[in-house]
């Protein structure tokens, strides 16, 4: 078969597919070329750049299969696919630890000040040190904080096991789970294995009770959290993003920032990608990432992997 690969894919994945006898082409085409060139394929796989929307669909009836390397399908009208009897495939489970470590390494970032510590390091360190220092001496730790995750899939459960070891209390909101089990994933030399069961419990008491808040929902369903939410909060709440942009809304956010309501943020996701808004950017007490929370070079293989294999049972 023929496969196109659009936002690229691991070398040991294309690996894999070409050993398995398929055609791999590599050569991106940009979107508005893919409506008069996807129809000479049998596949295509993207990551988030790449739309596949009813109109691509409809114009490419050779299309057999659209795989996604990731976790989210908001960039492919997956009921369409479906009724056009396309199948579709993602790889779920691929990137959770490395979206898990980004969230927490953001955690442990703005509680110390470090987004405005590199900043202003890097403009004035040499002339400022000692009020850099003070300014960044008032940080606190994450031992003893509540950290409240909304939304309680593979990802929020990774996070919430890290955190667990880091000596916080979860709490976790989930419309559709009731209960998760949290393994402690302790490196294989120690013998020592452990799981935490987690009830989950009301958005209410998620936004009420957590000195720290985390998203891990997909994106396409509006603001989850707005100003509504954000005056559920505590006093000096902090708020963590490595999920979907559009789930929380930047304008609230800036005001809550603004009211003191909000004292950490973190953000690896925006409204916009590229940002269009400038104001969170400047923030000094904002810890920014460009979208890369499944850009690990583990993730990466296995993402590549996992969906190859996908491509390869689909077809043989």
């Amino acid at each position: 078969m023929k496969i196109l690969v659009n936002d690229g894919m691991h070398p040991k994945g294309i690996e894999l597919l070409k050993d398995a006898g398929h055609e791999v082409d590599t050569n991106s085409i940009p979107q508005d070329e893919l409506s008069s060139k996807l129809n000479n394929y049998d596949a295509i796989l993207v990551r988030s750049a790449t739309k596949v929307r009813k109109e691509l669909i409809d114009q490419s009836p050779n299309i057999k299969l659209i795989g996604r390397g990731g976790v989210g399908l908001d960039n492919i009208d997956v009921s369409y696919a479906k009724e056009k009897g396309l199948a579709v495939y993602n790889t779920p489970s691929a990137s959770t630890r490395s979206v898990a470590e980004l969230a927490i390494a953001h955690l442990f970032g703005i509680v110390r000040s470090l987004p405005m510590v590199n900043k202003k390091m890097a403009l004035d360190g040499v002339n400022d040190f000692k009020s850099l220092k003070k300014t960044a001496s008032k940080g606190i730790e994450l031992e003893g904080k509540t950290l409240g995750l909304i939304g309680f899939g593979r990802i929020a459960k990774e996070t919430a096991s890290i955190a667990i070891g880091c000596g916080m209390k979860i709490i976790a909101f989930d419309p559709y789970i009731d209960e998760g089990e949290v393994s402690l994933n302790i490196h294989p030399s120690y013998d020592f294995k452990h799981k935490i069961n987690v009830k989950t419990t009301t958005k209410e008491d998620v936004l009420a009770q957590s000195d720290f808040i985390s998203l891990h929902i997909p994106g396409g369903q509006g603001y989850v959290l707005d100003s509504e939410e954000f005056n559920q909060m505590k006093d000096g709440v902090g708020i963590v993003n490595c999920a979907r942009g559009g789930t929380i809304s930047e304008n609230a956010l800036i005001e809550a920032i603004s009211s003191q309501k909000v004292k950490y943020v973190a953000t690896d996701v925006f409204e916009n990608e590229p940002p269009t808004d400038e104001r969170l950017l400047r923030m000094d007490n904002v810890g920014l990432s460009p979208h890369i929370g499944a850009s690990t070079q583990e993730a990466q293989e296995r993402v590549g992997l996992e969906l190859a294999q996908s491509v390869i049972d689909f077809f043989s």
